[in-house]
């Protein structure tokens, strides 16, 4: 397993593994043949950055059995989702301010993410698969009043999309398997969501196989899996939220109201 991550450093921005409190910095494409430049850089000297530049984000709705089951709608046939603005992604340690134009309830959804590795488009499962680069942690955050505001017509995207409102990271882990992980949520240092990743409808492989028969996936795009039970508002002034997956590590911002 690695952990992947980007970083800046006064001028310069870089990427490389993560080794406990080391970075060992590589040049080139991280999702094709990255080579080590041998220089180590300790982690605390850096600013994080969201490891990777996705040119689409993808969020699921309905992809958790127990949260279908709590809400009372049937598991879907096929992935519901929506797109969220590139304007929206936010690195992780970082304050994300309420919009100025919205002062209704904001929500915290815990979230494991796919992480694309290589141009994924029609892909059978097995395809899709080896598609995968790795995974990372989502706090897919919503401005809940906005979705149903006008009766015409729900209002996802933008309800998705404020600036800031997709942070992700802090890593993208390699060789895990999510079936054996777990999603924490912790609210000002209470835990709200502790819920397993092999309770969702559309397993990872399957989650990619589909969504790639829509559009084409590209390295660094990310597939935000959904959430499950749990979710609830931040009420602020300063709510500092945490995402939790054991093997990728914490994602951890705070939300300025």
């Amino acid at each position: 397993m690695a952990l992947w991550i980007r970083f800046a450093q006064a001028d310069r921005t870089g990427f490389g593994t993560l080794e406990g409190e080391t970075v060992l910095v590589h040049e080139g494409d991280m999702f094709s043949s990255p080579q080590p430049t041998g220089e180590r850089l300790a982690l605390a000297g850096l600013r994080l950055l969201a490891p990777t530049r996705p040119t689409k984000m993808i969020a699921l709705w309905n992809n958790f059995r127990a949260l279908g089951e709590k809400l009372g709608v049937a598991a879907p046939e096929e992935p519901l989702y929506l797109l969220k603005a590139a304007s929206s992604f936010q690195d992780p340690e970082t304050e994300i301010r309420r919009p100025a134009s919205y002062q209704g309830r904001i929500v915290y959804e815990g979230e494991l993410g796919i992480v694309i590795g290589t141009r994924c488009g029609d892909a059978s499962e097995a395809e899709a698969e080896r598609a995968i680069f790795g995974y990372t942690c989502i706090n897919d955050l919503t401005a809940s009043d906005v979705l149903n505001k006008d009766p015409n017509f729900p209002q996802w995207v933008r309800a998705k999309s404020f600036d800031g409102f997709g942070p992700f990271g802090p890593a993208v882990a390699t060789d895990l398997r999510p079936e054996t992980l777990s999603v924490r949520t912790i609210l000002n240092g209470q835990e709200r969501q502790n819920y397993p990743i092999s309770d969702m409808v559309f397993p990872a492989a399957r989650l990619v196989s589909l969504i790639s028969r829509d559009m084409t996936l590209e390295p660094g795009d990310v597939i935000c899996c959904g959430t499950s039970v749990g979710v609830g508002t931040m009420k602020g002034p300063r709510d500092v939220v945490e995402i939790v997956i054991d093997g990728i590590g914490t994602l951890r911002n705070t939300l300025v109201q």
